[in-house]
């Protein structure tokens, strides 16, 4: 079964200011449906796996045949952290207060102190790529990855993935990444959405 883009779960203007609607809506018609046609393009070619996760293949991609693995890196890679990047914003963005909140200051001592080091590695990210905390069996950590390069590749869960590719804000902030990522932190990430992501990687 081909794979589809997700709608998103708000209008394209709903997180105006911070996030413009016209580039809402170009990452997500023409980036992200791009990554999807090309992902599909390439599954054609081995009709076998129409049916197996993605996740699957992100965890596991020696087992994805040679010629097309690079096209499911990239490409699968690029709809799996665009379908997670637009579920875990929202227009009126709430905290994580429960278990993700607590093993975050643990691990850092503050919330504060965490959005400090996740905006500096997403920042310091070379040309395109993603900032995320992910989960492995060491605990929770900050990891960055260049182009569509999906944790899950790298036996990590992604709770929270901030995409840091231009086009995914240079309409409204030029070259301006970090003021892009502040705003996008502070007033679009959903704290609360990441501990639900989070409670149901823990079980």
């Amino acid at each position: 079964m081909p794979h589809t883009l997700p709608p998103l779960p708000y209008a394209y203007n709903a997180l105006e200011p911070y996030i413009d609607a016209q580039t809402m809506q170009i990452h997500h018609t023409k980036h992200h449906q791009a990554y999807i046609d090309k992902l599909n393009a390439a599954l054609e070619k081995h009709p076998e796996l129409a049916q197996k996760p993605l996740e699957d293949m992100l965890k596991d991609l020696n087992s994805v045949p040679e010629d097309i693995r690079a096209a499911i890196r990239n490409h699968g890679g690029g709809h799996y952290n665009h379908s997670l990047f637009w579920e875990i914003m929202d227009k009126n963005p709430k905290a994580a207060t429960g278990r993700l909140k607590t093993d975050i200051e643990a691990k850092w001592s503050s919330v504060e102190k965490f959005k400090e080091e996740f905006s500096q590695a997403a920042a310091g990210v070379f040309g395109s790529g993603w900032a995320w905390l992910v989960l492995d069996s060491a605990g929770l950590s900050i990891l960055t990855t260049l182009n569509q390069d999906c944790p899950l590749s790298q036996n990590k869960n992604p709770i929270i993935g901030l995409d840091v590719w231009e086009h995914a804000y240079y309409l409204k902030y030029q070259n301006r990444r970090p003021e892009y990522i502040k705003t996008w932190i502070e007033n679009c990430l959903c704290g609360e959405k990441c501990e639900t992501r989070y409670q149901k990687i823990k079980k």
